[in-house]
């Protein structure tokens, strides 16, 4: 019997913390023990659906989940997942990004330690009998230099323990800004071959990406120092293995220490057993800090996807850092209200809609809040459901453009979010603000008329001629069909006002037409904004 509550497989083991997260909200059934034709064949009973990297979500496998809103990915990585198949059909994608970060980091340094120190051969040794002291001297890391590829929450906090050790870091990554190399102590550098000609250890900290698949290649290896050492906890792909075994057995790279691989499991490869080189079987997010902490964020943002909150961990969103989607986060509700009052008020899907952001919001990364308002705009007019993961690719499917500008300087508000649509005289403005510390979304402007009335899921908006009565007359005919007006607010700074109200109940056009045949009464629109 369903209990009305949104349906959640979670396919793979996660914290008990987590499942207890998802089931106080959701109706919960544990999937670890499904083989895949089970999964194929009752995933379209589920809303949501939570994995590691056992669990490949296909586009096959994806099209049979009808009801699926939402893939949670305990985890870093989300190869196993087809991005383009789940936003083609609004599917949030969520991952855990830095749940891993602090493990990764530290086996990164564990193996650094390992090739420095002949640790793994000397134990292999000791433990088979051979006290063989003399054969396993070692290197410090002291002084020498680790070159960063890949500068994101890893690199940094790999960076942070290197200087720990008061090694020299050197990184590569386009997407940090100079600032942030310098507040951690660290020399940014742009061009890879400063990392090549200078780096006594090369660590990697990238993305699977075209760019970034073989950067550990015969050519790269031919530019690097004699006697490099490089560590790869990132992606497999990144290096080239039989290049990376050549250059070992050449003596050009000193020793390379592996926890990913091209496919794993993976077992046989002549680099295993070369001297110098050490291998582990992907452990670098194998806490049980780690898996505990990405099974909660993980349960955390698909609880957030099915029940109405911002996803912020969202792979196939706009990227925004976690700090300014906490800044922005209380603001996606007013910005979908908005656009779905301004579509109606404009009488249609508009070619553009425009969207301004003053004051303290015109200083954040908004690029969620302008997909807010075209998702509102667009939400029941599409054979899609529309969410923040599909509208910009339905809005562009319908020649419909986001004209997004900022201004610092807002004189009435602290943060003001003014969309319009239509064209030339006939073009609808309104704009709203957030009221409060959990910046509750306020509607304060329409038709150029200025007020101030929380938003609710109805609201109705009549423009007329400023007279006494007006406000009765609606609420007359509101009654007559068992709708109370709840609130209500009056902008009337020219000859005709505007009126705005929040109802208990939807209104219907039907009465909205009722009340236009009233006398004084020129315009007025009924407003589905939840």
């Amino acid at each position: 019997m369903s209990t009305g509550r949104p349906k959640v497989l979670v396919k793979e083991k996660i914290a008990e913390a987590g499942v207890s997260l998802l089931a106080d909200a959701c109706e919960v059934e544990m999937g670890v023990d499904w083989s895949e034709d089970e999964l194929s064949t009752r995933i379209g009973e589920f809303d949501g659906i939570l994995i590691r990297s056992a669990t490949t979500m296909d586009e096959e496998l994806i099209s049979k989940g009808e009801r699926l809103r939402v893939i949670g990915r305990a985890g870093t990585g989300v190869d196993n997942v087809d991005l383009d198949a789940a936003t083609k059909r609004g599917i949030v994608v969520a991952n855990a990004p830095e749940a891993n970060s602090v493990a990764a980091a530290e086996h990164t340094m564990g193996l650094l330690l390992s090739l420095c120190r002949n640790i793994p051969a000397a134990h292999e040794s000791l433990t088979s009998g051979k006290w063989e002291r003399a054969s396993f001297g070692g290197g410090e890391l002291y002084g020498k230099t680790l070159g960063l590829f890949g500068f994101g929450r890893i690199g940094q906090l790999v960076a942070q323990r290197a200087l720990g050790f008061e090694m020299k870091v050197i990184a590569l990554d386009k997407f940090v800004a100079p600032e942030r190399f310098k507040e951690l102590g660290v020399e940014g550098v742009d061009d890879p071959a400063e990392i090549f000609g200078h780096a006594d250890f090369i660590s990697l900290h990238l993305p699977k990406t075209p760019e970034t698949v073989g950067l550990i290649c015969a050519d790269s290896l031919a530019e690097m120092r004699p006697g490099v050492r490089i560590v790869n906890c990132a992606r497999g792909e990144l290096v080239d293995l039989d290049a990376l075994a050549d250059a070992v057995e050449s003596g050009l790279v000193g020793g390379a220490a592996l926890d990913v691989f091209p496919d794993e499991p993976f077992t046989e490869h002549r680099l295993f057993g070369m001297e110098g080189v050490v291998v582990t079987p992907h452990l670098g997010a194998s806490t049980a800090e780690a898996q505990d902490r990405a099974g909660i964020v993980t349960a955390e943002q698909v609880l957030a996807a099915l029940t109405g909150g911002v996803v912020t961990t969202a792979v196939n969103i706009a990227a925004v850092r976690p700090e300014e989607m906490e800044a922005i986060a209380p603001f996606v509700p007013l910005c979908e209200r908005l656009g779905a009052l301004a579509q109606k008020m404009g009488d249609g899907v508009p070619g553009d809609i425009r969207v301004e952001f003053k004051g303290r919001l015109a200083e954040r990364d908004t690029r969620i809040l302008a997909l807010s308002v075209l998702a509102g705009a667009l939400r029941g007019h599409t054979e899609e459901n529309v969410n923040l993961v599909n509208a910009a690719q339905l809005g562009e499917a319908r020649g419909i453009e986001v004209i997004e500008t900022s201004d610092p300087v807002s004189e009435d508000f602290t943060e003001l979010v003014t969309v319009s649509v239509g064209e030339g005289e006939d073009r609808v403005e309104v704009a709203g603000t957030g009221v409060g510390p959990r910046n509750v979304p306020y509607l304060v402007r329409v038709w150029g008329e200025d007020f101030y009335l929380p938003f609710a899921d109805n609201l109705a908006i009549f423009r007329y001629t400023d007279q006494p009565g007006m406000i009765g007359l609606v609420g007359s005919e509101f009654g007559k069909r068992g709708v109370n007006i709840v609130s209500a607010a009056v902008g009337a700074e020219a000859e005709q006002a505007v009126m705005a109200l929040t109802t208990d109940a939807p209104v219907s056009d039907d009465v909205i037409d009722e009340i236009l045949k009233l006398e004084g009464f020129f315009a007025g629109h009924a407003v589905a904004t939840a």
